[in-house]
């Protein structure tokens, strides 16, 4: 079955500055760098691969309405075990991040419960993090 397939998430966006895409997700996410040239870089994102390319970001807008907010859309992020979730926040919070939902649990004692933030690279690129105890509850309903 293809879903039973183990594989890495590959996902390539424009950011406008190669060396502030290396302070923020080298430095304020602690990624670590991959290949690059002078127009791209890769960095391993939690055990996935991104690759940053110099060109315009995607346009978004607040248009995703979850639980009581309306996020960022399109938008690309994580799901973490419930402690490595709390640590990125933490380190987060430390570097000053400005949220665009600040880290909260939502889906309280429901199927899918999670906690969550949203942020933007310094391109405007929304990034959402989530959070599960089990991460075999991901797709509960």
């Amino acid at each position: 079955m293809l879903s039973d397939m183990h594989s890495l998430f590959h996902f390539a966006f424009h950011v406008t500055d190669l060396d502030e895409a290396r302070r923020f997700y080298g430095g304020v996410l602690g990624c670590q760098e991959g290949r690059s040239t002078h127009t791209w870089v890769d960095f391993d994102f939690f055990t996935h691969q991104i690759s940053l390319h110099l060109g315009e970001p995607f346009k978004t807008t607040l248009t995703g309405h979850v639980g009581e907010h309306l996020v960022p859309m399109p938008h690309f992020g994580l799901v973490l075990q419930k402690d490595d979730w709390q640590a990125l926040a933490n380190r987060l919070q430390a570097a000053h991040m400005q949220f665009v939902v600040e880290p909260h649990l939502r889906f309280a004692g429901q199927p899918g419960e999670q906690w969550t933030m949203f942020f933007m690279d310094p391109f405007g690129n929304p990034i959402e993090v989530k959070g599960f105890a089990d991460l075999n509850t991901v797709y509960a309903s």
